[in-house]
């Protein structure tokens, strides 16, 4: 394996040559990438509504084609999901990633092409490894396997010659056999639905591996390596897998899980590098061990645009392009791309601290969210669990906001809300239940947490006193129509704020 390591090694750094091209030439790439996109989809029923063949340039393509969010492409993914091809791209489409939903949607089904497959995210996924064994030049991850934990897939019965499930799983149903020789478990434990058993199996299968490197999801991760070092009785898990070198995590805020991990991983020199890759595609890569920021990754087959903060609620806001963003400026992102997702508003926003190289940082959602478990509640998921327990129970809400609790030593996450009542619950602690069904029943991505307890338990549900909010309000200056309340919240800030209010 060290000679199998060696070449690995020689093998990822020479991507650090074209990689330093895009980073010289960005501009450059990605009007090249944007040439060859419209050129490519001339001939699907997209690109001859809005007539390709005639776009010469960028602005003309602003000027013929609406900003799109997943509403607007639905129909056509419906079509899509019953086996039509060349509408939206015209190579065969038999894959999609299925995320958290939309407000009238509890998934999305995201197209998934060949060409997304081959030239973003198995590009991101060698990229990543690439710049690992660059900054690492000692390191050994290829001597043993890596560990991943990815998600479930399942066939589409809308069409039998489609499928869809997580894009982690979509991507290990895809890898080429070389990538699966160094991937474990095997696929049929990989791919479970069911979390319990799949943790279960995992940390079986995996205990007697030489595993050298972990990616997932934090969530995930801490429950596998606590099921791990119960079943051995290990204090940590380089006891388990001395070799243990590298985790690459994404999705999810991390500093608030670092801590964890330390103790989990006690090793000076353990490598920590984050990823930014979606359902959507892979955008950046953290290529700088002293610095968070990402650099973006510009020949990946996505050609990017930029919606200012201040142009988002605009029914036709206007786009910069990469060439025109300014450093430290929020933006919601816009990207074309070689699935057929054509000036696709993804929802994340984002601000640059580098331009050369192009690095950022992700900053947000374009809506307020909690997302600190991969459970994407956005607020209209929100919205409808509180009507209906506030419909069940004869409540009336005044004022409310959610954030998570993190992972304890023992104990799995939650969300905690804090909710000023007009009128209380006739039952509280059936308010309670019918909030965290109602959010399983619309959010498929917190269901899938919600699963017996293992990454999320029950909500916990604080009755705030009267006019709460109002002094939280006051005491910051912020009374006044244009200051709301923050209703989700991907930090602790405000409700530990409120809460210290309450004592």
């Amino acid at each position: 394996m060290t000679i199998v390591n060696s070449f690995l090694n020689w093998y990822m750094k020479k991507r650090m040559h074209q990689i330093a091209l895009f980073m010289k030439y960005p501009e450059e790439v990605q009007e090249e990438w944007f040439g060859c996109l419209i050129n490519d989809a001339i001939g699907s029923e997209w690109g001859k509504r809005y007539d390709y063949r005639s776009i010469e340039n960028a602005n003309q393509f602003k000027e013929r084609i609406p900003v799109q969010n997943y509403e607007s492409l639905k129909p056509y993914i419906e079509r899509m999901l019953k086996g039509e091809q060349n509408l939206l791209w015209p190579s065969e489409i038999k894959w999609f990633a299925k995320s958290s939903g939309t407000t009238s949607d509890r998934s999305k089904f995201i197209p998934v092409s060949q060409e997304s497959l081959e030239e973003c995210h198995f590009k991101g996924g060698k990229d990543m490894l690439a710049i690992y064994c660059n900054n690492r030049p000692d390191a050994k991850m290829f001597t043993g396997k890596s560990l991943v934990l990815g998600g479930s897939h399942q066939i589409n019965q809308l069409s039998p010659d489609s499928f869809y499930g997580d894009l982690s799983a979509v991507i290990i149903k895809n890898l080429p056999f070389w990538a699966e020789m160094l991937r474990t478990p095997d696929m049929s434990i990989a791919l479970m639905d069911n979390y319990e058993e799949k943790i279960e199996k995992m940390a079986h299968a995996t205990i007697q591996e030489n595993v050298t490197n972990i990616a997932g999801v934090p969530t995930w991760t801490i429950v596998l390596a606590k099921r791990i070092l119960e079943i051995t009785g290990k204090k940590n898990l380089l006891e388990v897998w001395p070799n243990l070198e590298l985790y690459v995590h994404g999705a999810v805020n991390f500093e608030p899980y670092r801590e964890q991990f330390n103790r989990l991983a006690p090793k000076e020199d353990m490598y920590y590098l984050e990823t930014y890759n979606a359902s959507e595609g892979f955008f950046g890569i953290q290529d700088q061990s002293d610095s968070p920021d990402l650099l973006l990754m510009l020949d990946y087959g996505i050609y990017y645009e930029f919606i200012p903060m201040e142009e988002f609620d605009k029914e036709f806001p206007i786009t910069v392009s990469l060439g025109e963003v300014e450093l430290e400026k929020n933006y919601a992102i816009v990207i074309s791309t070689n699935a057929g997702l054509w000036r696709y508003m993804i929802g994340d926003t984002v601000k640059f601290t580098s331009k050369s190289p192009y690095r950022l940082r992700i900053t947000g959602r374009t809506k307020h969210f909690i997302n600190a478990f991969g459970e994407e509640v956005i607020i209209d998921n929100a919205e409808k669990a509180l009507n209906k327990a506030c419909a069940d129970t004869g409540a009336q809400i005044k004022d409310y906001t959610a954030c998570p609790i993190y992972f304890d030593k023992q104990e799995p996450g939650a969300h905690e809300w804090i909710i000023e009542f007009e009128k209380k619950p006739k039952e509280f602690e059936r308010f309670v239940d019918i909030l965290d069904n109602t959010l399983r029943e619309v959010n498929s991505d917190y269901d899938a947490k919600r699963f017996k307890d293992m990454a999320l338990k029950r909500p916990k549900v604080h009755i705030a006193p009267q006019h709460l909010f109002y002094d939280w309000l006051k005491a910051k200056g912020k009374l006044g129509g244009q200051h709301k309340v923050p209703r989700l919240a991907n930090e602790r800030k405000y409700v530990d704020e409120l809460l210290k209010m309450m004592n």
